[in-house]
């Protein structure tokens, strides 16, 4: 066997946020793995430094990553492209990217939200712009900083093409990352953009001090809702019982490290969504996500309370303290196949 056809693809990542970081932190210790930062100083950072301040702290990094501001530079050579840029910037980077980038390589997406206006998942994005590329995603119950530390976590990989995946969870997966493989990509990119809007509801409760029953009630009915249309929208049930769908909802929902958790307690203390997006400094993608949710939902006819009400808080000015109490005056129904809340 010669050395070109054991040579284990190079993997470029395009994103220098905490979880873009982090996976490609996780890459470099299978493969040869750049990864583009927007900002110079950050990519000077993570090649002399290895450690990404800005997002991770002094949490360090594989120190094989090799990091680049030069878009061109990161996808020139890749053999796997990997998107970890923001939902609403994913379509400007990819299309800047594409001259540079050669035929028919995989792309995988890390990105938890949809595109405003034409409300579009990640892959339906990367097919209109790269024709002919295999489009898949990265998900699951992943707090970036845990996975740096080196705490166990897993992880689902969704091509539609399985044996794809199968080849991409070698370059993903450590001792301590676990990466399952599925074909399932719409439900993964659904439930990965709609944990984000319930988690903002979960928080609004913690804000509230409304308890732990209150809290364990909205994240299982949010489930629900998730399945719902997740469903509706062509996923397979399965994977909403897994680790992208019922495992990111319960990281995402209670982890005190969840940006969209965070919103929701800020707004419940009064706070702004812009305020508290400028103590975070970072993206939310459910704030974006829960009006491109509702209209998702109208658009199939689910009835979705609890996105319903996180909408009418982030984009029509309701008090948070309105928000239980307009879930707790709908009369419950019959638990799995009834329509109400």
């Amino acid at each position: 066997m010669t050395a070109r056809s054991t040579r284990k693809p190079g993997v470029a990542i395009l994103g220098g946020g905490s979880w873009g970081t982090t996976v490609a932190s996780t890459c470099a210790r299978n493969t040869a793995t750049t990864l583009w930062a927007r900002d110079p100083a950050t990519a000077e950072e993570i090649n002399t430094r290895h450690t990404n301040s800005r997002y991770l702290g002094d949490l360090a990094l594989s120190r094989s990553l090799r990091a680049t501001a030069d878009l061109a530079e990161a996808v020139a050579d890749a053999d796997v492209l990997v998107m970890g840029v923001p939902s609403q910037s994913f379509r400007s980077v990819l299309e800047e990217a594409a001259e540079h980038l050669r035929p028919w390589i995989p792309i995988v997406s890390l990105v938890k939200g949809l595109e405003q206006g034409s409300r579009k998942r990640m892959t339906e994005i990367v097919t209109e712009v790269l024709p002919g590329h295999p489009a898949g995603v990265l998900a699951g119950p992943n707090i970036a900083k845990e996975i740096v530390q080196g705490f166990a976590a897993a992880a689902t990989i969704a091509m539609p093409d399985h044996q794809t995946a199968v080849m991409l969870q070698e370059l993903f997966r450590t001792s301590r990352f676990r990466v399952y493989t599925s074909s399932d990509v719409v439900g993964i990119e659904i439930a990965g953009a709609l944990k984000n809007v319930f988690a903002i509801a979960t928080g609004f409760g913690d804000g509230l001090e409304a308890g732990d029953n209150t809290r364990a009630m909205v994240i299982t009915r949010s489930l629900r809702e998730l399945a719902k249309l997740g469903s509706a929208m062509g996923g397979q049930f399965d994977t909403f019982a897994g680790l992208a769908g019922m495992g990111d909802l319960i990281a995402t929902c209670t982890s005190p490290h969840s940006r969209n958790r965070r919103v929701g307690l800020g707004l419940a203390q009064g706070k702004t969504v812009e305020q508290v997006r400028e103590e975070m400094g970072q993206v939310a993608e459910g704030v974006k996500s829960s009006a491109v949710v509702m209209k998702l939902a109208a658009e199939r006819g689910v009835d979705m309370p609890i996105a319903a009400e996180v909408d009418a808080v982030i984009n029509h000015g309701q008090p948070v303290a309105n928000t239980y109490r307009g879930l707790l005056r709908q009369r419950p129904g019959h638990e799995v196949h009834g329509e109400a809340w």
